[in-house]
């Protein structure tokens, strides 16, 4: 029952909105339409038993009420299958340009598109109920013309542009806060992540002064890579992926050969944009918790696809996995950092999962949403 109720409530906040992907079931905005359209045609038949134009007899109900709902439910149905072929196949620009800032231009489009819906619905009506002897004294058939229709569009074009326009002012300040949010938590990786390399260099210092010398210079060369990437809202897949490898040919330095890897992602993934430093920290936990603390060789395997439409992001490793008692045991802030990150850009559109990769290891896997 909540899942059935929480699906019409997400459907009514998005209804307005055209979208190329919902994750809400087709039913769930069938619903809505027919909810919407059944409210409109109430207030038109109370106003008509209000003002007495039949007196509110059964035959009224009979001649003009049942039609008159019957032209709600048709007008509403046709509303939502041109809305909804103009989402499966506009481009994705044109529908950010609809969902974008109000003005003239997106106020007239959704009108004249409505209005045209409501003619051919109102045309289509006509012809299905034109038996009932009371159809004719329903004061929204197509045949009064074009001047009543102009008007409602007026008005519907006021209304919509003045509700289009609270909706987005709230929206930018939400995006606002979000964007603090995130530049916060993104703020607080960075050390975490430079504090954890120079830890690497300092440990070879004392035995291997040629190895840390190597160690440093090529953390030199990572460091100028990644600091533009660590202040970027948003980077490319690919350059994700070679900070990821930069950091684990540090890794392999200072490991020799305990560690190997390798990385398999599309080409066609390369080039979607991803936030910075996400893959970085998963990289970390698998050499730290599972390979570095293991006597044997172990390898981390990075994977980028696209699965169902998703973005799939995963860090495996075949080193002690979670079970190994822990020599020292992290407190979770890079994986909570990412959980915290993911939720404030996507809310619960993306997620993290660490599991067991058997026979031996983690696998920790991202999913976030394709653009």
């Amino acid at each position: 029952m909540n899942r059935f109720s929480d699906s019409l409530r997400l459907a009514r906040k998005d209804y307005f909105k055209l979208r190329k992907h919902r994750d809400l079931p087709a039913w769930a905005m069938w619903a809505v339409t027919f909810d919407y359209s059944l409210r409109f045609g109430v207030i038109i038949v109370a106003v008509m038993a209000l003002a007495g134009r039949k007196g509110a007899d059964s035959s009224f109900w009979f001649e003009q009420a049942a039609p008159i709902l019957g032209t709600a439910l048709i007008v509403g149905s046709t509303l939502h299958l041109v809305f909804s072929a103009i989402e499966r196949w506009a481009p994705q620009r044109f529908i950010d340009w609809s969902n974008g800032r109000p003005g003239v231009s997106v106020s007239l489009f959704f009108a004249l598109t409505s209005m045209v819906c409501i003619y051919a619905g109102l045309n289509l009506a006509h012809q299905l109920f034109s038996g009932f002897s009371g159809i004719e004294h329903a004061p929204w058939q197509s045949q009064r013309g074009w001047l009543s229709m102009v008007g409602g569009t007026i008005v519907f074009s006021i209304v919509w542009a003045l509700v289009a326009w609270d909706e987005w002012h709230e929206e930018q300040l939400k995006r606002q806060a979000q964007d603090a949010q995130m530049r916060l938590l993104q703020a607080q990786i960075e050390p975490h992540y430079l504090f954890n390399t120079l830890a690497n260099v300092r440990s070879l210092i004392d035995c291997d002064t040629k190895a840390a010398s190597e160690l440093l210079d090529a953390f030199t060369d990572h460091l100028r890579a990644s600091l533009e990437q660590m202040r970027a809202d948003t980077v490319t897949l690919d350059q994700e992926l070679a900070l990821v490898g930069h950091y684990l040919k540090l890794m392999q330095l200072r490991m020799g050969d305990r560690l190997r890897y390798r990385i398999e992602a599309d080409p066609a993934v390369r080039s979607l944009p991803v936030p910075p430093l996400l893959l970085q920290p998963l990289v970390e936990n698998a050499v730290h918790h599972g390979l570095e603390r293991s006597v044997e060789p172990g390898t981390i395997t990075l994977r980028a696809a696209v699965v169902d439409g998703r973005l799939c992001l995963s860090v495996e490793d075949d080193g002690l996995g979670l079970g190994a008692p822990a020599q020292r045991r992290g407190r979770g802030v890079a994986t909570q950092n990412i959980r915290e990150r993911l939720a404030a850009r996507w809310g619960q559109s993306a997620s993290l999962r660490i599991e067991p990769n058997h026979p031996r290891g983690v696998v920790a896997t991202l999913e976030l949403p394709c653009p």
